[in-house]
């Protein structure tokens, strides 16, 4: 069976590179009827925090990016970790390095000096004796011949063993490294597939040797290509690639993100938009591309809008009254009344790209009172508009039927005896009641906002001119 995993480090948020890491390994494991395990690497102490913890277990929720077993975590399984490097020094496969910080760092600037490379010279390696001394335990890397990591990615790709340091696996202190509990921990899991970004295929050759030298068959791998701004530099803040929840916060809808991150870096034909269900269908390693993705803020920010647009108006108002709770557009206690809710998202959902920008549209038809754009205003709130407004106002207070049909009546009634063009009469009203020049058609708008608010706002304008 299929066994895969993500395997974040609570030092941060739940960024757009490690969802994409996460989502290809779900998607590979719901594609083989397999495993897809969480677990949480906060074996570095100084760094990880509660809070980053549950931060990405939220961020993984949102996205629908659900688990099997865990989450588990390293800080968990300290003694585990010990009891094999143990193993690995009693059977000469590792060895006691007495060398202190300080020692390793003077001589790590003596090399960068003379051009070599900065790594630990092995003077420990052949030592006999037990020390009565601090020691960490290292890893006894072959000295001579290649390993040849057989990526399911990139191919064939080659390390020469003689420039691989001895890495330490157990710190004086007693902590594990990085790379010694992954191997641990996925043989342990039976992680059958580990599919992580490119920048971990130099640790691959590294826990390889540890794989066979504690008897263990290593899994096979797949490095994924980077994530680029479009300036083609690593990905960070200033391309936008803030944390997942972020995206959430600003009105990202999670099935909009999930399809875009499976993009970055995997194709399926020309094909843009995937409902989850595809996504799970195609999804293979095959596919995915080696060269880097390049993150497009812009290209997110359309496929949201075209997901708001696909979206029934029922999930909508849903998703969006958070939004107009936070913007003050609702009270939290406030009723609506779901079928006029929808029938004001349908006028709006074509023009929104955000959940955020959807809530910031349905603000004029929640409120009682619109602030007015000041060009707006000086433009269309006149000496020469006010008589049009009160009459309008006269007349869409006889109203019985407040319908849009009704309402087109009198507008197109007006234009006709005046021998005015429709937006002498539109663009006004359309100003008092969004506060802008650009909204969905006004007879709708007037229908939607409906006649008590409608006059309310009318009568404010003309009484203030």
């Amino acid at each position: 069976m299929v066994r895969v995993r993500f395997a974040p480090s609570p030092t941060g948020h739940l960024h757009i590179g490690g969802a994409r890491t996460a989502l290809f390994n779900w998607l590979f494991a719901r594609h083989h009827n397999g495993k897809f395990i969480l677990r949480i690497e906060d074996t570095d102490r100084s760094r990880s925090t509660e809070e980053y913890i549950e931060s990405i277990i939220e961020a993984m929720k949102w996205l629908g990016l659900d688990w099997d077993e865990g989450p588990f975590r390293q800080t968990e399984r300290m003694e585990t970790y010990k009891a094999y490097a143990y193993k690995l020094l009693e059977e000469g496969k590792a060895y006691r390095c007495y060398c202190t910080p300080e020692e390793l760092e003077e001589r790590r600037q003596q090399a960068m000096k003379e051009g070599k490379p900065p790594r630990y010279d092995r003077r420990c390696r052949e030592i006999k004796e037990t020390l009565n001394k601090p020691f960490a335990i290292r890893f006894k890397m072959p000295l001579e011949g290649e390993t040849v990591v057989d990526d399911l990615v990139k191919g064939n790709v080659t390390f020469k063993n003689s420039e691989i340091e001895d890495l330490v696996i157990l710190r004086s202190d007693g902590t594990p490294t990085y790379n010694f509990c992954v191997v641990v921990d996925d043989f342990e899991m039976k992680i059958t597939h580990v599919i992580r970004g490119e920048d971990h295929l130099n640790n691959t050759p590294k826990q390889i040797h540890i794989y066979h030298a504690l008897g263990m068959n290593p899994p096979a791998f797949a490095h994924i290509p980077m994530i680029l701004g479009t300036d083609r530099a690593r990905l960070s803040k200033r391309h936008g690639a803030t944390s997942v929840l972020s995206y959430r916060d600003e009105g990202y809808l999670s099935e909009a993100l999930v399809n875009f991150l499976a993009r970055l870096g995997w194709s399926y034909g020309d094909q843009e938009i995937f409902t989850r269900e595809e996504l799970i269908k195609y999804f293979n390693l095959e596919q995915v591309g080696k060269a880097n993705a390049v993150f497009n803020a812009e290209k997110l920010l359309w496929l949201n809008s075209e997901y708001i647009k696909l979206m029934p108006e029922e999930k909508l108002f849903e998703l969006v009254t958070p939004f107009l709770i936070k913007e003050g557009y609702l009270k939290e206690s406030e009723t609506v009344d779901t079928g006029w809710a929808c029938r004001a998202i349908k006028s709006l959902k074509e023009r929104c790209r955000t959940l955020k920008e959807l809530a910031h549209a349905m603000r004029y038809y929640l409120l009682d009172y619109v602030e007015i754009e000041p060009k707006a205003k000086e433009k269309y709130i006149n000496a020469e508009t006010i008589p049009i407004l009160r009459e309008i106002t006269e007349q869409l207070e006889a109203l019985e039927e407040f319908t849009q049909e009704r309402i087109e009546k009198i507008f197109m009634d007006m234009v006709n005896e005046k021998g005015l063009k429709l937006g002498q009469v539109a663009q006004p009203v359309r100003v008092v009641m969004t506060g802008s020049t650009v909204s969905p058609g006004i007879y709708e708008v007037l229908e939607i906002v409906g006649k008590e608010k409608t006059l309310k706002r009318l009568r404010r304008v003309i009484g203030a001119s």
